[in-house]
C-alpha cells in the first residue's frame, strides 16, 4: 500500500504552485504580475516564506480565484487537514457566475483532478457555452438540469451522470427547484 504524508504537503505553498501550474504561468511570469522577485515566490511555494494577508489578496487577483480559495485549513481540526473536508469548511471556487455556486470538495489543490459541489439556482443558465481542455464527469444529486454537450441536448435528473471531454457545453436550470451536482474534473481548472 502506497502511503504519503498528505498533511505535510497541504500548505499554502503547494496550493499556490498548483494554481500557477494549472494556469500555465511560470514562476517568472507570476512574480512579474505580483511585483515580487522569483526568489521570494519560490520560497513561498516551498513554504520557506509565508505570504501576508495582502500578499494573498494579490495572489488571488493575479490567479483569478476567490481569496477564500487560498484560505488553507481555516478551522480544520488537527489531524483532518489533507484528508477530510467538512460541509462547513468547503472553499468557494470558480468564476463569479450568477446562478451557480461552486465549492471545492477536494482537501487541497495538489491532486491531478478536482472534485466540486455545484448548486444551480432555479431559472439560471450559463452565460455562454464553455469549452475546457478537461475530462469531466458529473453526478446529479438533486433536482434536474438541462445540458447541451457537443450540440446534443439532454435533461439529467437526480441519480443521473454525464461526461464532457473537451466539448463545448452549456447548462440551464429552467426549473423551480435548485439542482445540485458533484463534478470530477481532470486536470483541475479551479
Amino acid at each position: 500500500m502506497l502511503h504519503t504524508d498528505i498533511s505535510a504537503r497541504r500548505t499554502i505553498g503547494a496550493d499556490l504552485r498548483a494554481l500557477r501550474k494549472s494556469r500555465g504561468v511560470t514562476l517568472a511570469g507570476l512574480a512579474e504580475r505580483l511585483g515580487r522577485s522569483v526568489g521570494w515566490l519560490s520560497q513561498v511555494e516551498r513554504d520557506l516564506s509565508q505570504p501576508s494577508a495582502d500578499d494573498l489578496r494579490t495572489f488571488a487577483a493575479a490567479l483569478d480565484v476567490p481569496l477564500s480559495l487560498l484560505m488553507v485549513d481555516v478551522g480544520v481540526p488537527e489531524g483532518e487537514a489533507g484528508y477530510i473536508v467538512r460541509r462547513t469548511a468547503r472553499r468557494p471556487i470558480g468564476k463569479d457566475m450568477p446562478g451557480l455556486t461552486e465549492e471545492l470538495l477536494s482537501p487541497d489543490l495538489t491532486d491531478d483532478f478536482e472534485m466540486v459541489h455545484s448548486t444551480f439556482a432555479p431559472h439560471s443558465r450559463a452565460p455562454e457555452f464553455m469549452m475546457r481542455p478537461t475530462q469531466e464527469v458529473g453526478y446529479i444529486v438533486s433536482g434536474q438540469l438541462d445540458l447541451t454537450i457537443a450540440g446534443h441536448e439532454f435533461t439529467v435528473t437526480s441519480g443521473d451522470s454525464f461526461r464532457i471531454r473537451g466539448d463545448a457545453f452549456e447548462w440551464r436550470n429552467p426549473y423551480d427547484l435548485p439542482a445540485t451536482a458533484i463534478w470530477v474534473i481532470a486536470p483541475p481548472v479551479y
